[in-house]
Protein backbone atom coordinates (compact mmCIF):
# COMPACT_ATOMS: atom_id res chain seq x y z
CA UNK A 1 0.00 0.00 0.00
CA UNK A 2 2.85 2.38 0.85
CA UNK A 3 4.53 1.70 -2.52
CA UNK A 4 1.24 2.34 -4.33
CA UNK A 5 0.76 5.61 -2.48
CA UNK A 6 4.33 6.70 -3.27
CA UNK A 7 3.91 5.88 -6.96
CA UNK A 8 0.59 7.72 -7.08
CA UNK A 9 2.18 10.79 -5.47
CA UNK A 10 5.11 10.73 -7.90
CA UNK A 11 2.88 10.50 -10.96
CA UNK A 12 0.57 13.23 -9.74
CA UNK A 13 3.32 15.69 -8.76
CA UNK A 14 6.04 15.05 -11.36
CA UNK A 15 7.35 18.55 -12.18
CA UNK A 16 8.09 17.57 -15.79
CA UNK A 17 11.45 17.18 -17.51
CA UNK A 18 11.61 20.84 -18.55
CA UNK A 19 11.07 22.20 -15.05
CA UNK A 20 13.83 23.79 -12.95
CA UNK A 21 12.76 21.32 -10.24
CA UNK A 22 13.23 18.28 -12.51
CA UNK A 23 14.94 15.56 -10.49
CA UNK A 24 14.94 17.72 -7.35
CA UNK A 25 11.30 17.80 -6.25
CA UNK A 26 10.01 15.55 -3.48
CA UNK A 27 7.96 13.59 -6.02
CA UNK A 28 11.20 12.70 -7.87
CA UNK A 29 12.46 10.51 -5.03
CA UNK A 30 12.62 6.89 -6.19
CA UNK A 31 12.13 7.72 -9.89
CA UNK A 32 14.61 5.77 -12.05
CA UNK A 33 15.23 8.88 -14.19
CA UNK A 34 15.87 11.21 -11.25
CA UNK A 35 19.61 11.45 -11.93
CA UNK A 36 19.14 12.24 -15.62
CA UNK A 37 16.56 14.96 -14.94
CA UNK A 38 18.61 16.53 -12.12
CA UNK A 39 21.68 16.66 -14.37
CA UNK A 40 19.70 18.20 -17.21
CA UNK A 41 20.48 15.18 -19.37
CA UNK A 42 16.84 14.46 -20.15
CA UNK A 43 17.02 16.77 -23.15
CA UNK A 44 19.59 17.38 -25.88
CA UNK A 45 22.95 18.84 -24.84
CA UNK A 46 23.88 22.29 -26.25
CA UNK A 47 25.93 20.90 -29.15
CA UNK A 48 23.18 18.45 -30.05
CA UNK A 49 20.55 21.18 -29.80
CA UNK A 50 22.57 23.39 -32.15
CA UNK A 51 22.83 20.52 -34.63
CA UNK A 52 19.08 19.95 -34.54
CA UNK A 53 18.40 23.67 -34.94
CA UNK A 54 20.64 23.79 -37.99
CA UNK A 55 18.88 20.84 -39.62
CA UNK A 56 15.34 22.02 -38.82
CA UNK A 57 15.77 25.77 -39.23
CA UNK A 58 13.85 25.67 -42.53
CA UNK A 59 10.79 23.96 -40.97
CA UNK A 60 8.09 26.61 -40.51
CA UNK A 61 5.43 24.65 -38.59
CA UNK A 62 5.60 21.41 -36.59
CA UNK A 63 2.47 19.53 -35.50
CA UNK A 64 2.49 16.37 -33.37
CA UNK A 65 -0.42 13.93 -33.65
CA UNK A 66 -1.02 12.07 -30.38
CA UNK A 67 -3.50 9.59 -28.96
CA UNK A 68 -3.76 7.98 -25.56
CA UNK A 69 -5.03 4.70 -26.99
CA UNK A 70 -4.15 2.68 -30.08
CA UNK A 71 -6.67 2.05 -32.82
CA UNK A 72 -8.39 5.44 -32.71
CA UNK A 73 -7.24 6.45 -36.22
CA UNK A 74 -4.20 8.55 -35.32
CA UNK A 75 -2.01 7.43 -38.24
CA UNK A 76 -4.96 7.77 -40.62
CA UNK A 77 -5.50 11.30 -39.38
CA UNK A 78 -1.77 12.12 -39.70
CA UNK A 79 -1.75 10.87 -43.29
CA UNK A 80 -4.91 12.77 -44.26
CA UNK A 81 -3.65 15.93 -42.54
CA UNK A 82 -0.49 15.67 -44.66
CA UNK A 83 -2.52 15.03 -47.84
CA UNK A 84 -4.86 17.91 -47.04
CA UNK A 85 -2.04 20.38 -46.43
CA UNK A 86 -0.16 19.21 -49.54
CA UNK A 87 -3.27 19.84 -51.69
CA UNK A 88 -1.93 23.40 -51.80
CA UNK A 89 0.95 22.92 -54.25
CA UNK A 90 2.68 26.02 -52.91
CA UNK A 91 3.18 24.28 -49.53
CA UNK A 92 5.93 21.75 -48.81
CA UNK A 93 4.79 19.06 -46.36
CA UNK A 94 6.77 16.38 -44.49
CA UNK A 95 5.30 13.42 -42.60
CA UNK A 96 7.53 11.79 -39.96
CA UNK A 97 6.43 8.44 -38.52
CA UNK A 98 8.00 7.79 -35.09
CA UNK A 99 5.80 4.80 -34.28
CA UNK A 100 8.90 2.59 -34.21
CA UNK A 101 7.22 -0.71 -33.35
CA UNK A 102 4.09 -0.26 -35.48
CA UNK A 103 4.94 1.87 -38.52
CA UNK A 104 1.74 1.99 -40.59
CA UNK A 105 2.42 5.22 -42.49
CA UNK A 106 4.22 3.52 -45.45
CA UNK A 107 1.13 1.36 -46.08
CA UNK A 108 -1.34 4.22 -45.67
CA UNK A 109 0.67 6.48 -47.96
CA UNK A 110 1.08 3.82 -50.67
CA UNK A 111 4.87 3.59 -50.12
CA UNK A 112 5.29 -0.02 -48.98
CA UNK A 113 8.54 -1.51 -50.26
CA UNK A 114 10.22 1.86 -50.76
CA UNK A 115 13.76 2.34 -49.45
CA UNK A 116 15.55 5.32 -47.94
CA UNK A 117 18.39 6.73 -50.04
CA UNK A 118 21.51 8.41 -48.70
CA UNK A 119 22.88 11.59 -50.25
CA UNK A 120 25.66 13.97 -49.36
CA UNK A 121 23.20 16.04 -47.33
CA UNK A 122 21.71 13.08 -45.42
CA UNK A 123 18.83 10.66 -45.80
CA UNK A 124 16.32 11.61 -48.48
CA UNK A 125 12.61 11.33 -47.58
CA UNK A 126 10.41 9.13 -49.76
CA UNK A 127 8.09 11.35 -51.80
CA UNK A 128 4.39 10.74 -52.48
CA UNK A 129 4.17 13.95 -54.45
CA UNK A 130 6.78 16.59 -55.22
CA UNK A 131 5.59 18.56 -52.19
CA UNK A 132 4.90 15.64 -49.79
CA UNK A 133 7.83 13.70 -48.31
CA UNK A 134 7.64 10.82 -45.81
CA UNK A 135 10.10 9.17 -43.40
CA UNK A 136 9.43 6.02 -41.37
CA UNK A 137 11.30 3.11 -39.81
CA UNK A 138 9.14 1.01 -42.15
CA UNK A 139 11.46 2.05 -45.00
CA UNK A 140 14.43 0.56 -43.13
CA UNK A 141 12.92 -2.93 -42.67
CA UNK A 142 13.61 -5.78 -45.08
CA UNK A 143 9.96 -6.89 -44.80
CA UNK A 144 6.73 -5.22 -43.56
CA UNK A 145 6.32 -8.23 -41.24
CA UNK A 146 9.65 -7.65 -39.45
CA UNK A 147 9.25 -6.91 -35.75
CA UNK A 148 11.24 -4.04 -34.26
CA UNK A 149 12.26 -5.36 -30.84
CA UNK A 150 14.14 -2.42 -29.34
CA UNK A 151 14.56 -0.93 -25.91
CA UNK A 152 13.96 2.76 -25.27
CA UNK A 153 17.48 4.13 -25.90
CA UNK A 154 17.65 2.62 -29.38
CA UNK A 155 14.22 4.03 -30.27
CA UNK A 156 15.29 7.44 -29.00
CA UNK A 157 18.47 7.25 -31.06
CA UNK A 158 16.51 6.60 -34.25
CA UNK A 159 14.13 9.49 -33.57
CA UNK A 160 17.12 11.78 -33.10
CA UNK A 161 18.60 10.45 -36.34
CA UNK A 162 15.36 11.14 -38.22
CA UNK A 163 15.44 14.77 -37.05
CA UNK A 164 19.17 15.29 -37.44
CA UNK A 165 20.10 13.26 -40.53
CA UNK A 166 17.05 13.52 -42.82
CA UNK A 167 17.37 16.23 -45.47
CA UNK A 168 13.91 17.75 -45.04
CA UNK A 169 14.79 20.91 -46.95
CA UNK A 170 12.38 23.87 -46.91
CA UNK A 171 9.22 22.61 -45.20
CA UNK A 172 6.03 24.52 -44.41
CA UNK A 173 4.52 21.75 -42.27
CA UNK A 174 6.24 18.86 -40.47
CA UNK A 175 3.60 16.38 -39.24
CA UNK A 176 4.82 13.87 -36.65
CA UNK A 177 2.81 10.66 -36.21
CA UNK A 178 3.48 9.19 -32.76
CA UNK A 179 2.70 5.82 -31.13
CA UNK A 180 -0.08 5.57 -28.53
CA UNK A 181 0.67 6.62 -24.97
CA UNK A 182 3.04 8.97 -23.14
CA UNK A 183 6.33 7.13 -23.13
CA UNK A 184 9.90 7.20 -24.48
CA UNK A 185 9.10 8.26 -28.03
CA UNK A 186 6.88 11.14 -26.88
CA UNK A 187 9.41 12.48 -24.38
CA UNK A 188 12.19 12.20 -26.96
CA UNK A 189 10.39 14.01 -29.77
CA UNK A 190 9.29 16.86 -27.46
CA UNK A 191 12.78 17.22 -25.98
CA UNK A 192 14.58 17.11 -29.33
CA UNK A 193 12.14 19.53 -30.93
CA UNK A 194 12.48 21.89 -27.97
CA UNK A 195 15.73 22.92 -29.66
CA UNK A 196 13.57 24.41 -32.43
CA UNK A 197 9.84 25.11 -32.19
CA UNK A 198 6.62 23.10 -31.97
CA UNK A 199 3.31 24.70 -32.89
CA UNK A 200 1.43 22.12 -30.84
CA UNK A 201 -0.29 18.76 -30.65
CA UNK A 202 -3.50 17.40 -32.13
CA UNK A 203 -4.98 14.66 -29.94
CA UNK A 204 -7.17 12.01 -31.56
CA UNK A 205 -9.85 10.09 -29.66
CA UNK A 206 -13.02 8.08 -30.21
CA UNK A 207 -16.26 8.92 -28.34
CA UNK A 208 -16.33 6.15 -25.74
CA UNK A 209 -15.09 6.59 -22.19
CA UNK A 210 -12.39 3.90 -22.49
CA UNK A 211 -10.66 6.10 -25.08
CA UNK A 212 -11.35 9.43 -23.38
CA UNK A 213 -9.80 8.11 -20.17
CA UNK A 214 -6.44 7.74 -21.90
CA UNK A 215 -6.81 11.04 -23.76
CA UNK A 216 -7.11 12.85 -20.43
CA UNK A 217 -3.69 11.39 -19.58
CA UNK A 218 -2.37 12.63 -22.93
CA UNK A 219 -3.64 16.16 -22.20
CA UNK A 220 -1.98 16.00 -18.78
CA UNK A 221 1.26 14.86 -20.45
CA UNK A 222 1.17 17.83 -22.85
CA UNK A 223 0.69 20.24 -19.98
CA UNK A 224 3.53 18.65 -17.97
CA UNK A 225 6.03 18.99 -20.82
CA UNK A 226 4.66 22.42 -21.88
CA UNK A 227 3.52 21.18 -25.28
CA UNK A 228 0.72 23.44 -26.61
CA UNK A 229 -2.52 21.63 -27.44
CA UNK A 230 -4.02 22.69 -30.75
CA UNK A 231 -7.15 20.67 -30.04
CA UNK A 232 -8.89 17.32 -29.96
CA UNK A 233 -10.39 15.40 -32.88
CA UNK A 234 -13.22 12.95 -32.17
CA UNK A 235 -12.82 10.19 -34.74
CA UNK A 236 -15.39 7.47 -35.61
CA UNK A 237 -18.11 9.83 -34.38
CA UNK A 238 -21.28 8.06 -35.48
CA UNK A 239 -22.18 6.35 -38.75
CA UNK A 240 -24.85 7.49 -41.23
CA UNK A 241 -26.25 4.63 -43.31
CA UNK A 242 -25.84 5.57 -47.00
CA UNK A 243 -29.19 3.91 -47.81
CA UNK A 244 -31.65 4.75 -45.02
CA UNK A 245 -29.72 7.83 -43.73
CA UNK A 246 -30.25 6.78 -40.12
CA UNK A 247 -27.35 7.57 -37.81
CA UNK A 248 -25.94 4.88 -35.50
CA UNK A 249 -23.55 5.44 -32.60
CA UNK A 250 -21.02 2.63 -33.09
CA UNK A 251 -19.03 3.93 -30.08
CA UNK A 252 -21.66 5.45 -27.76
CA UNK A 253 -20.45 8.61 -25.95
CA UNK A 254 -21.61 7.43 -22.53
CA UNK A 255 -19.90 10.32 -20.70
CA UNK A 256 -20.58 13.04 -23.26
CA UNK A 257 -17.80 12.20 -25.71
CA UNK A 258 -14.92 14.47 -26.66
CA UNK A 259 -17.13 17.58 -26.59
CA UNK A 260 -17.90 17.24 -22.88
CA UNK A 261 -14.29 16.32 -22.06
CA UNK A 262 -12.97 19.38 -23.92
CA UNK A 263 -15.38 21.65 -22.04
CA UNK A 264 -14.26 20.21 -18.70
CA UNK A 265 -10.54 20.50 -19.51
CA UNK A 266 -10.67 23.83 -21.40
CA UNK A 267 -9.33 22.33 -24.63
CA UNK A 268 -10.56 23.11 -28.16
CA UNK A 269 -12.61 20.50 -30.00
CA UNK A 270 -11.38 20.74 -33.59
CA UNK A 271 -14.18 18.59 -34.99
CA UNK A 272 -15.89 15.22 -35.24
CA UNK A 273 -15.19 12.78 -38.06
CA UNK A 274 -17.95 10.22 -38.81
CA UNK A 275 -17.21 6.64 -39.78
CA UNK A 276 -16.95 5.89 -43.49
CA UNK A 277 -15.98 2.39 -44.73
CA UNK A 278 -14.12 4.02 -47.63
CA UNK A 279 -11.55 5.44 -45.19
CA UNK A 280 -10.28 1.93 -44.37
CA UNK A 281 -10.32 0.90 -48.03
CA UNK A 282 -8.34 3.99 -49.03
CA UNK A 283 -5.75 3.36 -46.32
CA UNK A 284 -5.31 -0.28 -47.37
CA UNK A 285 -4.80 0.76 -51.00
CA UNK A 286 -2.47 3.63 -50.13
CA UNK A 287 -4.73 6.31 -51.59
CA UNK A 288 -5.92 9.63 -50.18
CA UNK A 289 -9.49 9.30 -48.89
CA UNK A 290 -9.93 13.05 -49.39
CA UNK A 291 -9.36 12.62 -53.13
CA UNK A 292 -11.26 9.35 -53.49
CA UNK A 293 -14.41 10.46 -51.62
CA UNK A 294 -14.57 14.27 -51.97
CA UNK A 295 -18.31 14.41 -51.22
CA UNK A 296 -18.24 12.26 -48.08
CA UNK A 297 -19.35 13.94 -44.81
CA UNK A 298 -16.07 12.64 -43.33
CA UNK A 299 -14.09 14.49 -46.01
CA UNK A 300 -15.94 17.72 -45.24
CA UNK A 301 -15.17 17.24 -41.55
CA UNK A 302 -11.49 16.53 -42.25
CA UNK A 303 -11.18 19.64 -44.40
CA UNK A 304 -12.74 21.85 -41.71
CA UNK A 305 -10.37 20.41 -39.09
CA UNK A 306 -7.33 20.88 -41.35
CA UNK A 307 -8.34 24.50 -41.97
CA UNK A 308 -8.58 25.12 -38.21
CA UNK A 309 -5.11 23.61 -37.69
CA UNK A 310 -3.68 25.84 -40.44
CA UNK A 311 -5.27 28.91 -38.86
CA UNK A 312 -3.87 27.97 -35.44
CA UNK A 313 -0.35 27.49 -36.87
CA UNK A 314 -0.40 30.82 -38.69
CA UNK A 315 -1.62 32.62 -35.58
CA UNK A 316 1.02 30.85 -33.46
CA UNK A 317 3.70 31.90 -35.95
CA UNK A 318 2.60 35.55 -35.83
CA UNK A 319 2.65 35.51 -32.01
CA UNK A 320 6.19 34.11 -32.04
CA UNK A 321 7.33 36.81 -34.46
CA UNK A 322 5.91 39.53 -32.17
CA UNK A 323 7.77 38.05 -29.18
CA UNK A 324 11.03 37.89 -31.16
Amino acid sequence: AALTAQLSLSLAECPGTGSAQAGRAAACQGCPNQGLCAAGAAGPDPAEAAELRARLRAVRHTVLVLSGKGGVGKSTFSALLAHGLAADETKQVALLDIDICGPSIPKIMGLEGEQVHQSGSGWSPVYVEENLGVMSVGFLLSSPDDAVIWRGPKKNGLIKQFLRDVDWGEVDYLIVDTPPGTSDEHLSIVQYLSATRIDGAVIVTTPQEVSLQDVRKEINFCRKVKLPIIGVVENMSGFVCPKCKNESQIFPPTTGGAEKMCQNLSVSLLGKVPLDPQIGKSCDSGQSFLAEAPESPATLSYRNIIQRIQEYCEQHHLQEEKIM
